[in-house]
C-alpha cells in the first residue's frame, strides 16, 4: 500500500529501506482516487520512532492512506527538534474544520499522573469531543485508550505496581469479529504500562465490548458498540528492541526495573529478543483500517458529521 506522507519525513527513508512503498504528495496528486485520511495525535516523546512504527503497520493493504500528524498546542515536545515539529505536525486549530476517516491517539508516559493534572488534558478532551463529528473511527492506543475510556465512558484507570512489561499471550473473545480475521486462537503482544483497568469495569458498561484479554496482562482490546472506537492496551506496533531499550533506559536511571517477561531468551538481557508478535500486530492494524475504516466510512468524508449526529441521537 502506498502511504502518502510529506517528502522529507524521516520515517520515509526508513520504510523505503524495508521495501515499503511510501508515496510522496506530488506523486499522489496524479492518482484519481480518494485516499483514506488518517490523523495521528502523537503524544509520545519519541516522535520519529512512533511515526515509523505506526506508518509501518498501516503499510500492508492495497489502499492509499494520507497521513497527517497532530501535536498539542498547549505542550511542546522537549525531545524532538522544533524544525521537525514545525514541518510535519499541525495543531488542532489547523485541522478542526477537516474530516478524517481514521484517528489514532497514541500512548504517553503518564502512568502515575491523574488525567486532570496532565497539562494538555483539556486539549486532548477537546480533540476527543471533536472526533465524534469529524472522525469515522478512532484507534486509541495505551494511554490514549485509558484517556478515551475515561473521557467517553467515565472509566478510571488504577495504578499497577510493579510495572507490566513483557510479551503476553492473549485470548480472543469474539472470534467472529473482522478485527481478528486471520488471527490464531492465541496471539502474542507486548505490554509496557504501570496502570490498568479491570474486566469488570468494561463489562459493566453496555456500550462497550471486551474483545481480547490476557490471563496475565488483563484487558487487551475493547470496542465500542457502534464500532467507531477501538481501545488497545497492548503494543503490537513495537519494534523488536523497544522493550529492550526501555529496560536499559530504566536500569541506567537506577530504577532497578524487572526484566521484561517472556522477552529475552532465558530472561537474559544480554541476548537478543525473538519477535513473536509481528504477524498478529500487522493483522490488527490491517483489519482495523480495512474493516473499520475503509469498508464503512462515507465516500464523501464530510458525511462523517452526520454519523456523529446519529450517534448522539
Amino acid at each position: 500500500m502506498p502511504i502518502k506522507v510529506k517528502q522529507n519525513l524521516p520515517a520515509r527513508d526508513i520504510l523505503e529501506n524495508e521495501n515499503i512503498f511510501v508515496m510522496t504528495e506530488n506523486r499522489a496528486m496524479t492518482q484519481d482516487i480518494r485516499p483514506l485520511r488518517v490523523l495521528v495525535l502523537n503524544l509520545m516523546p519519541t516522535k520519529i520512532v512512533t511515526e515509523t512504527q505506526i506508518l509501518r503497520k498501516l503499510s500492508n493493504t492495497p489502499l492509499q492512506i494520507e497521513v497527517e500528524f497532530l501535536q498539542t498546542a498547549t505542550y511542546k515536545s522537549q525531545h524532538t527538534d522544533v524544525s521537525h515539529m514545525d514541518e510535519f505536525y499541525k495543531t488542532f486549530e489547523e485541522i478542526k474544520d477537516h474530516y478524517f476517516d481514521g484517528l489514532i491517539i497514541t500512548g504517553a508516559p503518564l502512568d502515575f499522573i491523574d488525567y486532570e493534572d496532565v497539562n494538555y488534558w483539556d486539549e486532548v478532551c477537546m480533540i476527543m469531543e471533536w472526533s465524534k463529528k469529524h472522525v469515522h473511527c478512532t484507534f486509541h492506543l495505551c494511554w490514549g485508550a485509558y484517556a478515551g475510556l475515561y473521557y467517553h465512558y467515565g472509566i478510571r484507570k488504577r495504578d499497577r505496581i510493579p510495572k507490566l512489561s513483557g510479551i503476553y499471550s492473549h485470548r480472543i473473545l469474539n472470534r467472529k469479529s473482522p478485527l481478528f480475521r486471520g488471527f490464531d486462537d492465541i496471539f502474542y503482544a507486548p505490554h509496557s504500562r504501570a496502570t490498568e483497568i479491570t474486566k469488570e469495569q468494561i463489562l459493566e458498561c453496555p456500550k462497550l465490548e471486551l474483545m481480547a484479554e490476557s490471563e496475565e496482562a488483563g484487558v487487551a482490546i475493547v470496542k465500542s458498540e457502534d464500532s467507531r472506537q477501538l481501545f488497545v492496551f497492548c503494543h503490537s506496533e513495537y519494534d523488536a528492541d523497544t522493550l529492550k531499550l526501555e529496560y536499559e533506559r530504566d536500569a541506567e536511571k537506577g530504577m532497578n526495573p524487572q526484566v521484561p517477561v517472556n522477552y529475552f531468551p532465558g530472561d537474559d538481557p544480554s541476548k537478543q529478543p525473538v519477535v513473536n508478535w509481528r504477524a498478529a500486530g500487522q493483522l490488527l492494524w490491517t483489519n482495523w483500517i480495512n474493516y473499520y475504516v475503509y469498508q464503512t466510512t462515507p465516500y464523501d468524508i464530510n458525511e462523517v458529521e452526520n454519523e456523529g449526529e446519529s450517534q448522539e441521537g
